[in-house]
């Protein structure tokens, strides 16, 4: 089936929105990506390189078959119980924009948050859930103070001070969208209101948004992968 896939992958012509030089540069990143991918023999290589194809291939407005190479390397990633590759594959399906794109979301948010991967792919998956929740959404606020939480307790202390940065803009924009808070003393009033200060609040409320936004269409048993994690 992958080399079915890999020989129907022919360069078409230049994608809407690119210029004729950047079109070219991805079409040779594509050319070469699919000739590693034609001899990977790992499951997680091939995953990764399918992932690498797969973004291309959205750059290049190609998203129907971004989505079907991101979808194989979610089901290997998942096999292999590699978390970040399955999260990483879960932000490309959510890009490829297909009609499971916002169950893949919430799925890789869930991963995300579950397991200790790198916290900026987590504020990455987090932002998208903003984007795509109202401005009155209590879901966007819960997503952007996960992400602030997600941060403080993972990233490293070379990235810390600008993921932080990051998600602190992302806490200040969305109560600024969800009730016009302007300044430090509405923020604190606002984090209060929606009892946003405490995780052992907050974070089962963002798992009540996450089941809304996956509904019935989850891909993998969420007690067999929670039985995976450590004690």
């Amino acid at each position: 089936m992958l080399n079915n896939q890999i020989e129907s992958m022919k360069i078409l012509d230049p994608a809407a929105g690119l210029s004729e030089e950047e079109s070219a540069d991805l079409t040779r990143q594509l050319k070469e990506k699919l000739a590693q991918l034609e001899q990977a023999t790992g499951s997680l290589e091939r995953a990764r390189l399918q992932l690498d194809v797969a973004e291309i291939l959205s750059w290049l407005e190609r998203k129907p078959e971004a989505w079907l190479l991101a979808r194989e390397a979610f089901n290997a990633a998942l096999a292999e119980h590699s978390w970040q590759d399955a999260v990483e594959a879960c932000n490309v399906l959510y890009q490829a924009g297909q009609a499971d794109s916002i169950p893949a979301l919430g799925m890789g948010v869930w991963l995300a948050v579950t397991f200790p991967i790198e916290s900026d792919l987590t504020y990455a998956m987090l932002d998208h859930i903003v984007d795509e929740t109202p401005n009155n959404s209590d879901g966007a606020a819960l997503a952007a103070i996960t992400a602030r939480y997600v941060i403080d307790l993972r990233a490293d202390d070379a990235s810390h001070e600008s993921l932080s940065l990051l998600a602190n803009n992302l806490v200040a924009r969305v109560a600024l969208r969800h009730s016009n808070v302007q300044d430090q003393r509405g923020l604190d009033a606002w984090l209060n209101e929606l009892d946003l200060r405490d995780p052992q609040v907050f974070l089962p409320r963002l798992g009540k948004v996450v089941n809304a936004i996956v509904g019935e269409n989850w891909w993998f048993d969420r007690d067999v992968i929670r039985a995976m994690l450590p004690d």
